[in-house]
């Protein structure tokens, strides 16, 4: 991960990074060329002059993420490097953050020059930007793809009031990379062993985190029937995660929960083969979740988390699962289950209701890349939120904004609860009639308890993956989940 330095005046530099914006329209209604700026104070006068006529030549507009190079050579700087910041909100500086990672990533070290007093959030918006934009998952021995930039220096009038931000922002990217890198790791090596390993190798050592692993032994004597129904199919035995981040005095406790499906082939209602081939990113809800997790022992968050992974492998084998099968799930609910492919919400059911009935939380939070038709309903970039708490939702919806990821808060449709009705069980797990992601989230909604309406679920099948760079976005797992939860959790005490 690249260095950011801060800087109150830079010692010399070959790549200079100025911001440009949008000009303010002109009486009469004509928008003037985009303007260089904010001016960093000190700068040569030729140097944004020729800054200014490098904006009009190219007609750029300060869009934000939009870049465009200058080389000069026999000079100093030898390279120029224009970033539009948009309207300079956080979400500008993001993508300018992004912007400059790309358009210098055969830089070994770029200077980026802002004015005096520019907002905390800018910083925050810039650093992250860099940070994830510049992130790539290869397990090729030889790469020639690979990013050269290794070093940011950011100048600004006063670094020490900035250092604070550039470390959440580093701690927040960090997390965000590393639970891509869980994501993107091909199932032939992430088994539930595997990733549950490095979940204890992560939190070794820090103080006030521990995890607990429970085994298939354990899984059975505890009744979690569910994970142990999924994980059946597969010589890889399933196990369950338990993080617990408790800080003293914390007043407020927050359990999250996340879908760690490792591989998913559908079981016996094996998936077709183009929809094979990306399986492996089916555990994004709970790498998000426990990246959050470590992510807040890191930044010393005021909150208590305990954050459970349930982790099976759904294959296909003359111990899987069938159509048609019974399940008991921790606490003695029972499920018939006619699609072996509708698993997740299978694990994420034992995964709540030990939540309610052994660890009492104020919050329930729930992330799964749990249907397809996220996608068929928000498209690509946006997670479907559901929850009876308009306050509870409101506040998540506006930490998600604020971090620069997307979702959209969906309907509890209370016409489609009579579909869970089964005639064998407790519920049905995967009725056909209503909307798919509506139904998974009533399903799931059973599971809650007394904590129903303190309860929140995020369908983020969609957004979990990117199919190419998109500003902040590396193709691949994007980490969706953890830049947002960060932010909620920042908010409690």
């Amino acid at each position: 991960m690249l260095a950011i330095r801060l800087v109150a005046e830079p010692d010399g530099f070959d790549t200079l990074v100025l911001p440009i914006r949008p000009a303010a329209p002109q009486q009469g209604g004509d928008d003037s060329p985009a303007i260089v700026g904010p001016v960093r104070p000190g700068l040569p006068d030729e140097l944004v002059a020729e800054a200014a006529a490098l904006v009009d030549a190219a007609a750029l507009t300060g869009r934000a993420g939009e870049t465009q190079l200058s080389l000069r050579p026999l000079r100093e700087p030898g390279r120029l490097l224009l970033v539009g910041i948009g309207d300079g909100d956080e979400s500008g500086w993001r993508s300018a953050g992004a912007g400059v990672a790309r358009a210098a990533a055969r830089e070994t070290s770029v200077t980026i020059a802002l004015p005096d007093g520019v907002p905390p959030a800018a910083i925050r918006g810039l650093a992250e930007g860099l940070l994830l934009a510049s992130y790539r998952f290869r397990m090729a021995q030889h790469t020639g793809d690979e990013s050269a930039l290794a070093e940011v220096v950011v100048a600004v009038g006063d670094p020490a009031g900035y250092t604070d931000v550039v470390e959440t922002a580093v701690t927040t990217a960090r997390m965000t990379r590393f639970a891509r890198d869980l994501t993107n790791t091909p199932s032939s090596l992430k088994s539930p062993a595997w990733f549950a390993d490095q979940i204890v190798s992560a939190a070794a050592g820090v103080e006030h985190l521990t995890v607990r692993v429970r085994e298939p032994d354990e899984l059975a004597a505890e009744g979690f029937g569910g994970i142990l129904a999924v994980g059946g199919g597969s010589a890889q035995g399933p196990r369950l995660v338990e993080l617990s981040w408790q800080p003293p005095g914390a007043r407020t406790h927050v359990v999250l929960v996340g879908k760690g499906i490792t591989f998913d082939t559908g079981g016996i209602s094996i998936k077709p083969k183009d929809a094979l081939k990306l399986m492996r990113k089916d555990m994004g809800g709970a790498a998000a979740v426990l990246a959050t997790t470590l992510g807040a022992a890191a930044l010393g968050l005021p909150v208590r988390i305990t954050t459970l992974a349930p982790l099976a492998e759904n294959m296909v084998s003359g111990a899987a699962f069938r159509p048609g099968d019974v399940i008991r799930h921790y606490g003695g609910i029972t499920s018939e289950t006619t699609n072996s492919d509708a698993e997740g919400r299978l694990v994420l059911a034992d995964a709540l209701a030990y939540a309610v009935q052994e660890l009492s939380p104020d919050y329930l939070i729930d992330l799964a890349t749990l249907t397809g038709a996220n996608a068929v309903a928000l498209g690509k970039r946006t997670g479907a939120l559901f929850s009876e708490n308009d306050e509870l939702a409101g506040e998540m919806l506006a930490a998600i904004a604020e971090a620069g990821e997307y979702a959209w808060r969906m309907p509890l449709t209370a016409d489609y609860v009579e579909y869970l009705g089964s005639e064998l069980a407790d519920l049905h797990s995967a009725p056909t009639q209503g909307a798919g992601s509506t139904l998974a989230a009533l399903y799931l909604r059973e599971f809650t308890g007394d904590l129903r309406d303190r309860w929140l679920h995020i369908d983020m099948s969609a957004p979990s993956w990117a199919e190419g760079d998109h500003r902040e976005l590396a193709r691949g797992a994007t980490g969706w989940g953890v830049r947002s939860l960060l932010r909620w959790l920042a908010t409690l005490d």
